[in-house]
């Protein structure tokens, strides 16, 4: 029998009944070491996903030991005195199913997926190295060399990695988020065992965690799971604050070119520091996001594809993004790659005149009940992927959601008005407060 203070919130979502509902409801829970639990059904395949969501990543790194949340999350699959190294995929691959990591700024999380009838099995193995993590010295030092590769491979041989890279660094002067998530080479060499679990033993505790599980599940039974497995693990008093320096205000404009051989494409892209989505006040995020689809949405009917690829053909693809789902100030990326022989000053003057002419003009009406439209469709059609639908509500939670801000999520967006998009483009005028960076194939072309 649950008891009273363990229910946490549970909700009924309406979908639209022609195109299906994935998540017909969700249901939460706090269980009594703290550990919050999230529980989404889906009937319509014999499947469970569960999520392990820790409110820690590499903005809650202490100063020099960048790469060490991501270090950790490679440590995990090492094994513990009850699952050996190794045992822990080779197990999930055995049942036939899957299983991942991944780390961000904010949060660090563990997923496996299986037929449903293993889904204890998972949830035994994942409560069991949260807190019992055996690690040799050899499995740190055998794990930093992988960790090692990994940068040279994704970020060192990559040009545009390197470059958006320098990007952050350019754009975040005081907040971590300026910091790579996998660390700078130089700090990823130098951390020890007692760095790995100080940071181990602080963060991975159940009353710093959220359990989502996800599938073909039932309430009571994932919560009774949950208390056999996570429920006897002890919280921890030791959980640190979550210190987020604020950036200062920006006054000046600031600027920076990335030369390299390797570069095959060159391009223009500009970034402002804009509000993240909050809870209770999705407004903004909501207006920028939408923002983001009209003047660089897929298609050639955004903003920047009509003038710049269709009208002026100065551009081979424009784009631009909004990622409102972080805990502090997040981006909004604008992207023109310019025709061979455009220059890229030419690309970015175009995309200057661009965003004068739409804020001049305004939006068109048609054009934002099309967005609109398109906007909840694909988020009808997102609900048929169990596990892209977990990875949707864990990463809104960990940021500071909660499942009434997700359920309100799609209203909030059909009730932005012409006039709170060009709002929020007029932010976007104001080059004193963007980092704007050009790729370059050699040092001095453009």
């Amino acid at each position: 029998m649950r008891s009273i203070q363990r229910i946490w919130f549970i909700l009924t979502l309406l979908a639209a009944p022609t195109l299906g509902s994935a998540a017909e409801n969700v249901s939460g829970f706090r269980l009594n070491n703290g550990m919050q639990v999230v529980v989404i059904e889906d009937h319509r395949a014999p499947i469970a996903v569960q999520m392990v969501w820790y409110f820690a990543g590499a903005a809650d790194e202490q100063p020099g030991k960048s790469g060490i949340a991501h270090y950790v999350e490679h440590l995990m699959f090492k094994g513990t005195e009850k699952f050996g190294p190794g045992a822990f995929s080779n197990a999930i691959k055995l049942i036939g199913g899957s299983d991942n990591a991944f780390t961000t700024h904010d949060y660090t999380a563990y997923v496996q997926r299986v037929a449903v009838q293993h889904l204890e099995t998972v949830m035994e193995m994942e409560a069991d190295r949260m807190r019992g993590l055996v690690l040799s010295s050899e499995d740190i030092e055998t794990e930093r060399q992988v960790v090692l590769e990994e940068r040279i491979e994704r970020t060192d041989s990559n040009p545009s990695a390197v470059f958006g890279e320098q990007r952050s660094a350019a754009q975040y002067l005081n907040h971590p988020y300026g910091i790579p998530v996998i660390g700078w080479r130089h700090e990823i060499e130098r951390l020890d065992r007692d760095d790995i679990f100080d940071f181990y033993s602080q963060h991975y505790v159940p009353n710093n965690a959220l359990l989502l599980v996800a599938g073909d599940v039932n309430p009571d039974a994932v919560l009774e799971m949950a208390e056999r497995h996570y429920g006897v693990i002890e919280p921890s008093t030791r959980i640190p604050e979550r210190p987020r320096p604020k950036e200062p205000p920006q006054l000046s404009e600031r600027r920076l070119t990335y030369a390299d051989p390797r570069v095959s494409t060159p391009y223009v892209v500009r970034t402002y520091l804009v509000p993240e989505r909050d809870s209770g006040d999705q407004e903004t995020a909501a207006a920028l996001s939408l923002l983001a689809e009209i003047i660089g949405g897929a298609g050639i009917n955004s903003v920047l594809s009509q003038k710049l690829e269709v009208k002026d053909e100065l551009a081979v693809h424009t784009a631009a993004y909004y990622g409102g789902t972080s805990l502090d100030d997040t981006r909004f990326t604008l992207v023109v790659v310019p025709k061979e022989g455009v220059a890229l000053g030419e690309a970015e003057a175009a995309l200057d005149e661009a965003l004068a002419e739409f804020v001049e003009t305004g939006v068109d009406s048609d054009h934002l009940d099309r967005v609109k439209t398109q906007v909840r469709a694909s988020w009808i059609y997102a609900q048929d992927d169990v596990q892209s639908l977990a990875y949707d509500y864990g990463s809104s939670l960990v940021t500071g959601l909660t499942l009434e801000d997700i359920a309100e999520w799609p209203e909030v967006l059909q009730e932005v008005t012409e006039e709170a998009i060009i709002k929020a483009a007029n932010g976007l005028l104001d080059r004193r407060k963007s980092v704007t960076g050009w790729l370059m194939r050699e040092e001095g072309s453009s």
